[in-house]
Order: C-alpha cells, then sequence, then structure tokens
C-alpha cells in the first residue's frame, strides 16, 4: 500500500476522486495509527508520521467512499494527569463525515476494568465500537437554494425524525423514522398545510445509545449524546450507513427547501457521549482527553455544567475550531439553515461563570457563513448562573423560557401579575429590547420535546415517567399544569370539553404573539405521552407521533384508539383544523409578526390618531397601574392597531393591516366584556376558543363599540376591523 506525506488540513478524511487525505489533532500522543478495517474484520494499520501543529496527516492512494476506518492512539495513560491514550481502543475520526455500525457495550470499549477502576485496559475495542467512514462529497443539488424566511415569517416544528415519520400509515414500511421519510410528500404536505416555514430537527449528529439505558431495555431516543459532530445518525438512514446516510439526509434537505421549509438542526455542542471519568473510551478521550474536556483541579476527573458527565473545553483553540468547522460543514455541504444550541450556557463557560462574550460567541460573530443562518439558543444549563435567558448577544435568538411559564401559569389560574403576560404577548421586550434586538429574538413556545405535550398539559398534574426505570425521580416536578378536574385519562364530558377549550387557548395564543411561534410535533393532533414528561429514552409508540386515522369522521382520531389513554376526544372538535386557522390569520396579518416593538403611542405619517396598542379591562376602560397590579389578575382586553405599523415593508413601503381586540377570560367563570368605544365602530369576532371548531371566513357575529360580550370561563376571543 503507497502512502504519501498527505496535508494536514482539512481535518478527517477527505476523498478526492483518486485517494483519501487523513488528518488529525492530537498534542497527547506519541504516535498515531490510521486503521483501515475490512469487512472479514481485520485492519490495515497506516502509521502517520507527518506532523503539522500536532496535526498528524497521510495521503492513501486509491482509498473510496465507504471504507471504513479509525485511529489508534500510542501515548501516556495517567488518568491522574488526565490523559487517556490507550491504543488498545479503535477511536472515531472525530470529523469523520459519517458512522457505521453501533458500540457494543462490554468492558472492551472502556479505557478501565469494571473490577479495578485504576488498572489500565488492553482488550481491544475493535469489533466493539463504531468505525468512522470515508465519503463521497458530491452530491447533485440541482438548483437547491436556501428559503431564507424572515423570522417574522417563519413557524417552527420542533420534530424527531424518527417520532414524527414512525407511525404514519402513508408511509411505506422502510421510510418510517427515516431521512427520507422527512422528504415524503405525505409528511411536507402536512407541514405545509400547517403553516410551517422552518423544520427544527431535534438531534441528528451521530449519537450513542447510552450503557445503562441499553442493559434497562431502553434506549437514547431523543440523541443529546453526540459522538459525531460532522455525521448524520445512521440509524435514521433507510438503505446503508456506509455513506447513506449522508446522501439520505441531503436529499431530505433538498425535498424540504423544494417546499419552501427551512432545515433548522438541535445540535448538541457542549458534551460528547464519553460521560465523566468512569465513561468508554470512543474518540476524544483517546485522542487528546484535556484538550478536549473541562477537567477539574484534579485533573482524573470532569467539570459537568451539562448534567451528563463532561463538558467541552470552550477556551480550547481546537474545540472552539472543531465547532465552528462542524458548523459552517453542515451550511455548506449540508445545506441547512440553521441551528438551535442545546444548554447553550455551557458554550459561553470559559472558565466557571456564564460570559456571553465568550470566544465562542465572538468567533461566530465574525464567521461569513455561520453569522448569517438562524441561531436560536436554549439559554440555560445546570451550572451555578446557568438560566440566561434575555443574556445572549445580538445576533442570536432564544427559547423563551419565561413566556412558556407564563402563559401555562394565565391559563391554569395561577396568580400572576398581567404585566409580565403583556410583556411576553408584545416579544418580551423586557428581555430584548435594551441589547438592540426585536421581538423576533423571542421563539415562542408552550410545549416542546423536554416535558409534557400540549394535551398532558391540560391533563395531568403530576408526572408519570415510571416507564423510565427511575422510580418517578426524572423530569421536572414542577410543570405548570393544571389537568382540569381529572388526572389522566377520563369520559368526563366537561372535563374533556375544558382540556380542548385550553389547548384550543394555547394555541391561539401563540400565534396570537409576538416573536417567533414553535410548535411541538404532534401537539396538532393531542398527541399524549401518558403523562411522562422525560421520555428521552421511550423510543416506542409512546413518544412517536400517532397520525389521525384518514377513515375516522373528524380527522381527529389516532390509529390506535388514544381515547383509552388520555388522547385526542370527541369534545375537543377539529383541532387539527383550529391550528391551521390560526396559523393562517397569523401569516395573513403582519400585525401579529411585527419586526419592531410597540411604542404605546401613535405612529407618525399614519393619519391615525390612536396608539399602536391599548390595553383594556373587560368593563371596557383602559387600563390604570392599579388594574396592571391587581392579583389575582385573569381578564384583559388588547387593541393591536393595524394602522400603526412602524416598520416598513421590504421594498420601503408602508405596511398596513386590519385592526384586531384580543379579550383573554382566563377566569374560571364567564365574564362580560365591552367592545372598547373609541377603537373602532363594528367588529366581527373571527376566533372564538369557547367554540369546538375555528370561526369560519366571514361569518363571524358582528360586534358593535360599547356593546357587550359574554365570554366563557377560561376562553379567548379575537374581532377584527378592517383597515
Amino acid at each position: 500500500m503507497q502512502v504519501w506525506p498527505g496535508e494536514a488540513y482539512p481535518l478527517g478524511a477527505t476523498y478526492d476522486g483518486a485517494g483519501t487525505n487523513f488528518a488529525v489533532f492530537t498534542e497527547a500522543a506519541d504516535r498515531v495509527e490510521l486503521c483501515l478495517l475490512h469487512d472479514d474484520g481485520s485492519e490495515t494499520a497506516v502509521e502517520l508520521r507527518e506532523s503539522d501543529a500536532f496535526v498528524r496527516h497521510a495521503y492513501v492512494p486509491g482509498i473510496m467512499p465507504g471504507q471504513r476506518y479509525g485511529f489508534r492512539v500510542h501515548g501516556p495513560y495517567a488518568p491522574e494527569r488526565g490523559l487517556r491514550c490507550n491504543s488498545a481502543k479503535l477511536l472515531l475520526d472525530p470529523y469523520a463525515r459519517a458512522i457505521s455500525g453501533a458500540v457494543g457495550w462490554g468492558e472492551e470499549v472502556y479505557g478501565y476494568h469494571f473490577d479495578d477502576p485504576g488498572r489500565r485496559n488492553d482488550l481491544d475495542s475493535a469489533p466493539h465500537t463504531m468505525t468512522s467512514v470515508v465519503v463521497n462529497p458530491y452530491f447533485d443539488w440541482g438548483d437547491d437554494r436556501p428559503p431564507r424566511h424572515g423570522y417574522h415569517e417563519t413557524v417552527i416544528y420542533e420534530a424527531h425524525v424518527k417520532g414524527l415519520t414512525m407511525s404514519h400509515p402513508g408511509l411505506p414500511e422502510e421510510l418510517r423514522g427515516t431521512y427520507a421519510g422527512l422528504a415524503h410528500p405525505v409528511i411536507i404536505e402536512h407541514l405545509t398545510e400547517l403553516g410551517v416555514t422552518a423544520l427544527e430537527m431535534m438531534p441528528v449528529h451521530q449519537f450513542v445509545n447510552d450503557h445503562r439505558l441499553v442493559d434497562m431495555g431502553l434506549n437514547n431516543y431523543w440523541g443529546y449524546n453526540t459522538i459525531g459532530f460532522f455525521a448524520p445518525h445512521n440509524a435514521y438512514a433507510s438503505w446503508g450507513d456506509r455513506g447513506q446516510q449522508v446522501l439520505e439526509f441531503k436529499s431530505a434537505v433538498r425535498a424540504l427547501h423544494e417546499a419552501g421549509i427551512e432545515v433548522i438542526l438541535d445540535v448538541v455542542y457542549n458534551h460528547t457521549a464519553e460521560g465523566n471519568h468512569l465513561g468508554p473510551t470512543l474518540s476524544f478521550k483517546g485522542i487528546d482527553n484535556p484538550q478536549y474536556y473541562r477537567l477539574t483541579d484534579d485533573p482524573a476527573y470532569y467539570m459537568d455544567t451539562t448534567g451528563t458527565g463532561n463538558s467541552l473545553l470552550m477556551r480550547s483553540p481546537h474545540v472552539l475550531q472543531l465547532i465552528m468547522d462542524s458548523l459552517r460543514y453542515w451550511v455548506t455541504e449540508m445545506h441547512v439553515d440553521g441551528f438551535r444550541f442545546d444548554l447553550a450556557a455551557t458554550l459561553a463557560r470559559q472558565f466557571h461563570e456564564v460570559d456571553r462574550l465568550s470566544s465562542f460567541f465572538d468567533l461566530v460573530q465574525q464567521d461569513p457563513v455561520v453569522s448569517q443562518v438562524k441561531l436560536i439558543a436554549e439559554p440555560w444549563d445546570v451550572g451555578e448562573g446557568g438560566y440566561q435567558v434575555g443574556n445572549f448577544p445580538p445576533l442570536w435568538t432564544e427559547w423563551n423560557g419565561k413566556y412558556r411559564d407564563t402563559v401555562r401559569d394565565l391559563w391554569r389560574g395561577e396568580p400572576r401579575a398581567l404585566a409580565e403576560f403583556a410583556s411576553r404577548l408584545t416579544g418580551s421586550s423586557d428581555l430584548y429590547q435594551d441589547d438592540g434586538r426585536r421581538p423576533l429574538a423571542s421563539i415562542n413556545f408552550v410545549t416542546c420535546h423536554d416535558g409534557f405535550t400540549l394535551h398532558d398539559l391540560v391533563a395531568y398534574n403530576d408526572k408519570h415517567n415510571e416507564a423510565n426505570g427511575e422510580e418517578n425521580r426524572d423530569g421536572e416536578s414542577h410543570n405548570r399544569s393544571w389537568n382540569c378536574g381529572t388526572e389522566g385519562a377520563t369520559d368526563d364530558p366537561g372535563v374533556l370539553a375544558l382540556r380542548a377549550r385550553q389547548t384550543r387557548n394555547f394555541f391561539a395564543t401563540l400565534m396570537l404573539s409576538q416573536g417567533v411561534p414553535m410548535i411541538s410535533h404532534g401537539d396538532e393532533f393531542a398527541r399524549t405521552q401518558q403523562g411522562n414528561n422525560n421520555a428521552y429514552c421511550q423510543d416506542n409508540a409512546l413518544s412517536w407521533v400517532r397520525w389521525p386515522d384518514p377513515d375516522a369522521d373528524d380527522g381527529t382520531r389516532a390509529a390506535d384508539g388514544p381515547e383509552a389513554d388520555g388522547g385526542p376526544d370527541a369534545a375537543g372538535g377539529d383541532l387539527l383544523t383550529f391550528v391551521r386557522a390560526m396559523a393562517g390569520l397569523r401569516r395573513e396579518h403582519p400585525v401579529f409578526r411585527r419586526r419592531r416593538f410597540f411604542h404605546g403611542r401613535p405612529v407618525e405619517g399614519t393619519h391615525d390618531d390612536l396608539s399602536d396598542i391599548a390595553w383594556f379591562t373587560p368593563e371596557g376602560g383602559e387600563m390604570t397601574q392599579a388594574d396592571w397590579d391587581s392579583a389575582p389578575a385573569s381578564a384583559l382586553t388588547v387593541f393591536l392597531n393595524g394602522n400603526a405599523i412602524s416598520e416598513p415593508g421590504t421594498r420601503g413601503e408602508r405596511i398596513a393591516d386590519d385592526s384586531f381586540l384580543l379579550m383573554f377570560n382566563a377566569a374560571p367563570e364567564p365574564l362580560d366584556f365591552v367592545v372598547p368605544v373609541d377603537h373602532g365602530r363594528q367588529w366581527q369576532i373571527v376566533v372564538d376558543t369557547a367554540r369546538p371548531d375555528p370561526v369560519p371566513p366571514g361569518t363571524g357575529a358582528k360586534v358593535e363599540a360599547g356593546e357587550r360580550l359574554t365570554l366563557r370561563d377560561r376562553s379567548l376571543t379575537v374581532l377584527q376591523r378592517p383597515a
């Protein structure tokens, strides 16, 4: 076999049509072997003799796409000094573009012996671990173009690749649970009819099923356990893991783009699947442990601000390079449109405290590729000072956990000042305005993958996570949920009707709020997890979206009869149609998706002396400070002036819209609302969550100024006045 010197960059395995260049960084190694793996279980070792700035490299002619490989790193095994090199462990390439196989859990993949953790383990891990794969970078993208929806046009749909597609009756069996399933017309049609403009995929970077979960007969279903930051997860590919997963993922992105749907990846750059000092040796730990991980004052142990055993060392230039190279790769080569960063506060930790001006954010800000896509932070981690909602740099948007909590509290009847709800409804200016950001910095959500589904939010007071095998100790205990009078499944028509109304209240509030709405997959079908609020390990029907039975009369029944376990119910009406109608109302009216904060005064040049927003008591009088401070406060009317939108259109034109009155009654009894007398003469009802079905366009009752409307307990009504 010929071996040429090759190049130190790019890192990873780079196929050029005639052979492959291999390059890997390690400062800790004395010697590195490239191991080319064969299907008969044998391997060919090639020593990487060339080294530039601690990057070992070689070019091997004739090595083609599909070739499996790994590295063996010879060097010191001295955990007390943070060094864990062990040539008996076949290591994944940190820059692998594809990964084959799965980890076979046993003592072989660990650097120590189970019965004596202080003794080095020299068992060969090659037959029991995953392998890197050389991939073909060439792909026919055709005329693919990023949709580039502005945030004000964006509706995000958070979904799990397998969970969304596994049970769809219209998908061929072989495509269920795969990237190809996402690209199928039945999935794309559903997303477009729902008004979705961006699909936010839960982790698709190659991840590992934890040893502990596998021993329990469970899986790491969510995938927040990354081991390959450049490789699409191989289990989601329908036709192979020797590079086919890369082609299949690209094909899915291309199909979604053709439908005008952006692709956002949920990425986990805060930790890896190698765990703490008792975790396996799969890649980084054996290549250069102290360069990749944050170690404690005793370097035998790991700093953990993620709750997963380790944290990547964000002040290491090699870690920063890895992350930035990965982000650019997914944008330039895989054509994704943005990222949601899991536990993003950890990325801001250079030493201990959360520093929003850390090196990572500096690099993102100046990067000509990454800075131009959607960047969404989950603005918290489990470390000290880790809750950082509102504190990320101006380029970033954030999952707004305060929006979630406030809206949940309003509709469940928790005493809370109306002023906070008003701020959340109008884009959370208290969080974002002072650093130059706009309402669109707020990613608004009521539910997400983590926690109750929307159905379970209104059906359970307490978590029911017994299936996770931790005696119901895992998962959040304070969910801000309300079961509407009965815990879990019920056939009480009054409880079912109230739950359905509450579900509509949440969807309507989400779509009427300034900011960017995010829907959790399956909530539009009232998906249930039977009260499990931490289904990270439930790779089964409990977590998969149960699609409507096409033969059901109202389109809301799941094929396996979920009424028995607290799923969709007859009293709910056609929830999917309601959600589509609310998304359509938002899409058609720019007053609900403003790009600037409200001023609270008339807007110059509009020939309108009314303020752009006004707040009223149910009696129709403008809110006073005493009204704002009243507790419990559960009812108000909001006037949105469509003739006072201050921001111009894309060509500088003035934007004008209809005006709306939003009437919120979160009280446990019906309330009379008076239509304000000075903000429009005649209105028409366009949304009424007390109805089981949407108000058909143009059929809502006409209402005069000064007229009294009775809103049912826990309901929301929207009135429209033409421009």
